[in-house]
C-alpha cells in the first residue's frame, strides 16, 4: 500500500472506532460526541461568519508570528554561529530565557502590550524563535572549513562568501527549524487565545478573540461538539502547514536532507 493509502486507512479506522464508542453509550455523547455529529457541526461552522472571522484572525496572527520569528532568529543565528565570542557573551541570557514557557508570560505581555492581537503574536513569535535560532546557529558553526577555504583561495569577499557559500549550506537546517517553529507558533497562539480570551461579539476582524477563544467559549457553553470541531480545524491546519513545508523542502531544498534538527 502507498503511504497515502495507509494514512487514509488509519484515519478511517480511528474515526470508525470513535463513532462506535460514541454511539455505544460507553461515554456521554454530550461530552464526547461521535465524529458524524462533529462533521455536521463543521459544515455549520464554516457557514458562520463569526467562526470565519475567528479562524481568519488566528491564521493571520500565526503567519505574522512566524514571519517575525524568522526575521529575528535567522540574522541572530548567523551572528552567533559565525562569531563564537558574541555567542559566548550572550549564552547565559539565551539559556535563561529559552526555557520560560510562553503562556507563563501572558499576564506580563497583557500589561506591557495591552491589545489582544499583539499579545498572542508576540508570545507565539517568542516561542517560535528558538528552533530557528539554534538550527541556524549550529548550522553556521558546522559549515565545512573546506568550503570557506576554497572561497578564500579564489579571493571571494566576505559578503559574497556569505551569500554564495554559507547561506546555501545552512538553508536546509534553517528551513527545518522554520517547519518546527510553524507548529510551535500555532500551539502557543491557540493556547494564548484560550487563556487570554478576547472579543466575541465584534464584527471587526482584529477585535475578535481568535480560534482559541471560540473553543473556550463553546466549551464553557457545554457545546463540546462545536468545541471539538473547532479544535479539529486547528489540528487540520497544522497538518496542512507541515505537509506544505515538507513538500517545499523536498522540492526546492533538496541538496541536503535538512532533517538533522538540533
Amino acid at each position: 500500500m502507498s503511504r497515502i493509502a495507509r494514512n487514509i486507512v488509519g484515519t478511517v479506522g480511528v474515526l470508525a472506532i470513535c463513532e462506535l464508542v460514541g454511539r455505544s453509550g460507553l461515554v456521554n455523547p454530550k461530552f464526547l460526541p461521535p465524529p458524524s455529529i462533529i462533521g455536521a457541526r463543521l459544515v455549520e461552522m464554516f457557514n458562520d461568519r463569526g467562526f470565519s472571522l475567528d479562524l481568519t484572525q488566528s491564521l493571520l496572527s500565526w503567519a505574522m508570528a512566524l514571519a517575525l520569528a524568522v526575521g529575528l532568529a535567522v540574522p541572530i543565528g548567523i551572528v552567533f554561529g559565525s562569531m563564537p565570542l558574541v555567542r559566548s557573551a550572550f549564552s547565559i541570557v539565551v539559556e535563561f530565557v529559552r526555557p520560560i514557557p510562553s503562556v507563563a508570560l501572558i499576564p506580563l505581555a497583557a500589561i506591557v502590550i495591552k491589545t489582544n492581537p499583539e499579545v498572542k503574536i508576540s508570545l507565539a513569535a517568542f516561542a517560535a524563535v528558538w528552533p530557528i535560532l539554534f538550527n541556524t546557529m549550529h548550522a553556521m558553526a558546522d559549515i565545512e572549513p573546506v568550503q570557506i577555504n576554497t572561497a578564500r583561495a579564489f579571493n571571494v569577499g566576505r559578503v559574497r562568501t556569505l551569500f554564495s557559500v554559507k547561506l546555501p549550506s545552512i538553508t536546509p537546517f534553517v528551513f527545518t527549524g522554520i517547519r518546527i517553529s510553524a507548529s510551535v507558533a500555532l500551539i502557543v497562539l491557540i493556547s494564548t487565545e484560550i487563556l487570554a480570551g478576547g472579543g466575541r461579539d465584534s464584527e471587526e476582524l482584529w477585535e475578535r478573540g481568535g480560534l482559541g477563544t471560540y473553543v473556550a467559549t463553546m466549551s464553557g457553553a457545554t457545546r463540546m461538539d462545536v468545541a471539538i470541531a473547532a479544535t479539529f480545524v486547528a489540528g487540520l491546519f497544522g497538518v496542512i502547514v507541515n505537509m506544505i513545508f515538507t513538500r517545499i523542502q523536498r522540492r526546492w531544498i533538496n541538496w541536503s536532507d535538512g532533517d538533522r534538527g538540533r
